[in-house]
Formats: structure tokens, C-alpha cells, sequence
């Protein structure tokens, strides 16, 4: 048992790509900006400024759409050599206070301050800090969140956004859990909370209160997991070398595919790229997986799990077959994509995952 509770910080930048487009553009300063691709192309929103989210304008939403939302949207082509530089420049920083940072993308980490370089007692200060050396020096905004573990942290750093700061102290966990509706839990999207919501909880703190048995026909062998996260409960360390989880490469196609061998093909291919990227890193995977969007952006998922791989063909294989399971033969696909999870190295294979249910 540890005396005293961990300090934990979740640094979140604030609309990142648009941020960084706007910072280096004086001209879409205090504009609407959309970073993604065009909609003649069929392009999707990567990013969205705040001004843009004022408009409703949202990641992963169609340009097009975007566009209608908001006509006087500006639209960049995202950059992402620009956007991984900048974010080697935020890790620099964090790292200044602690070698604990765990990158969780280019511009979100956690970092275990509880003992840090510069000799600084409260999370909340070192939060402080890190945000003003982040606004000086790269002239971008970071909103963080303080709290004792990971989960909470991470709800904190989105509280205020932007450039704000929660603190969440151990004495105000209870009562801060007790204001979060049940998507707050991690792992929980729509298809769970409409399960939840289906056994009578809508709220966060109503998980301790349900029946294991029930709450595990519900979500499965996710339950138990969310009864511990419900109780302000996350054991998980930071680790500033995390493994690889998992291995993705998709393609949104500028008109739908209706011909299933051109399906197959585009399957193949990606599939390829991804055992390509598996070797490279000297990493097997024992889930395959496939994503197709039809042409009204129902989007599917399906997966497969066996002995680990990284052999081109088998993955393959194992795509093309994943692909047989959807209705791609029958409707017009806009997206394909495949994945590839649980994965390990040489000689260290972990046991095969218990199955959670696909969220989307």
C-alpha cells in the first residue's frame, strides 16, 4: 500500500493540428479552421478549431459536412511531420519535470509527478509550470488535469477546456465521481452505456450498486473493471515505455466500392501494409481485425483471434475472410480498414484476450 496518494497529470493541447496551423499562419488566426481533406475528395475533419466548434464543426465528420455548418471554414491539408515535430518539442518539455511521461498520442500524455525534478509538492504547481513553458516557448495552449490515478486524470484534463486546469483532490474524488454521468468510465461508448442504461444505470456511481451477475450479462468481462473505476480505482502505473497495443491503416475512398473483388483487393493490400509495419517493429499480433463503413457511415467491426503472426499471407487471409462476415457483397462501402492487436515480441506472447465488445 502506498502512504500517500500518486500526483498524476493528464496534459491534453488544445485542438492540436488547428492550433498549430493557426500558429503558424497569422491569416487563420481567430478563425474557423478545419484541418483534413477536401470535400471533393471526400475528405473528413482531422481537427477543428474552437472558433469551427462553435459551428458544431467536429473530428471525423465530413468535410462536406463541415462546410455547410460553417461556409466560411478554412480547410488545411494536416501536416503531420509538422504536427509529430511539434509534439517531439511538448514531450521535451513534460519530460523536463519527470522521466515518468507516457505519450498516449502526439498531443496528450500522462506524466507521475508524485516525485519530479524540479522538487515541486503540489501537482496542481507543476501543472502550472508545464502549461506556462508550453505557452512561452511553442506559443500553444495545453489544458491538464491533476488527480491520483490515470482515469481521473484524464476526465479532469478535459473539464475546462481549453487552457484549463482541474485538480482533483484526493478528498473531492468522491464528489466529483458523484457528478459523472456513466459514459465517464473508461471503455464505455455508446453501444455500452446503451447497455447500462438498459439494467437501470445512467449514472457513474450507480455501478457500485449493481448486481455483479447482472452488470456481467450486461458487459461482459468488462465489468469488474468498471466497478473499480467507479470506485475512483485506477491501480495502472504510468509507463513512460508503453508497449505497442496495436497496429491500424484505413482508406476512405472517394467514391463507394460496390464491386466486391475490388473489396477483396483494397483488403489485401492494407492488410499487407500491416503485416509490413508488424515486421518492421519485430511484433506479431494474435487479433486481426476489419473495419468497413458503408455508404451511410454505418460502420462495422469484426475480429479474429488465434496463435500470433506477423506472416503477410495468413493476415491476409485471415482479413478476406474477416471480410465475408459483413455485408460489403451487398452495399456500398466508403471505408476499409484492417488492424491488427494484441500484440507482443519475439518470445513473449501474452495469453489470448478476453473478448470486449466492439464500441461503433
Amino acid at each position: 500500500m502506498r502512504d500517500s496518494p500518486r500526483r498524476i497529470i493528464h496534459v491534453d493541447m488544445d485542438a492540436f493540428y488547428a492550433s498549430v496551423e493557426q500558429r503558424d499562419a497569422p491569416e487563420l488566426r481567430g478563425k474557423p479552421v478545419a484541418v483534413g481533406g477536401p470535400p471533393q475528395s471526400r475528405g473528413v475533419v482531422a481537427a477543428a478549431s474552437y472558433e469551427a466548434r462553435a459551428f458544431g464543426v467536429r473530428s471525423a465528420m465530413p468535410m462536406a459536412r463541415a462546410l455547410r455548418l460553417c461556409p466560411g471554414l478554412a480547410v488545411v491539408r494536416p501536416d503531420f511531420a509538422r504536427y509529430r515535430a511539434v509534439s517531439q518539442q511538448v514531450m521535451a518539455i513534460l519530460r523536463s519535470a519527470t522521466p515518468l511521461v507516457e505519450p498516449l498520442s502526439l498531443d496528450e500524455a500522462y506524466l507521475d509527478v508524485t516525485e519530479n525534478s524540479w522538487g515541486i509538492a503540489l501537482g496542481r504547481d507543476v501543472a502550472i509550470r508545464l502549461k506556462r513553458q508550453i505557452r512561452s516557448e511553442l506559443s500553444l495552449t495545453a489544458s491538464a488535469g491533476v488527480a491520483p490515478n490515470k482515469f481521473l486524470a484524464k476526465i479532469a484534463s478535459g473539464w475546462r477546456k481549453p487552457d484549463g486546469l482541474t485538480v482533483i483532490a484526493p478528498e473531492r474524488v468522491e464528489a466529483f465521481l458523484q457528478k459523472l454521468p456513466v459514459e465517464a468510465l473508461w471503455g464505455v461508448g455508446p453501444v455500452t452505456a446503451k447497455k447500462l442504461r438498459a439494467i437501470g444505470i445512467e449514472r457513474l456511481v450507480e455501478v457500485r450498486a449493481a448486481d455483479a451477475a447482472r452488470l456481467e450479462r450486461a458487459v461482459g468481462s468488462l465489468a469488474a473493471w468498471l466497478a473499480r473505476l467507479a470506485r475512483g480505482d485506477d491501480p495502472r502505473p504510468v509507463e513512460p515505455h508503453r508497449p505497442w497495443k496495436s497496429l491500424s491503416t484505413e482508406t476512405t475512398y472517394a467514391a463507394d466500392l460496390e464491386d466486391l473483388a475490388r473489396m477483396r483487393a483494397e483488403i489485401g493490400q492494407l492488410a499487407r501494409s500491416v503485416a509490413a509495419s508488424l515486421a518492421k517493429k519485430s511484433l506479431r499480433a494474435r487479433t486481426v481485425t476489419v473495419k468497413v463503413r458503408y455508404g451511410d457511415f454505418t460502420t462495422v467491426t469484426r475480429s479474429h483471434t488465434a496463435a500470433p503472426t506477423r506472416a503477410a499471407a495468413e493476415i491476409v487471409a485471415r482479413a478476406l475472410a474477416l471480410l465475408e462476415r459483413t455485408e460489403a457483397a451487398r452495399r456500398p462501402v466508403r471505408l476499409l480498414g484492417v488492424g491488427a492487436h494484441g500484440l507482443a515480441g519475439e518470445g513473449d506472447f501474452p495469453p489470448a484476450p478476453e473478448s470486449l465488445p466492439f464500441e461503433g
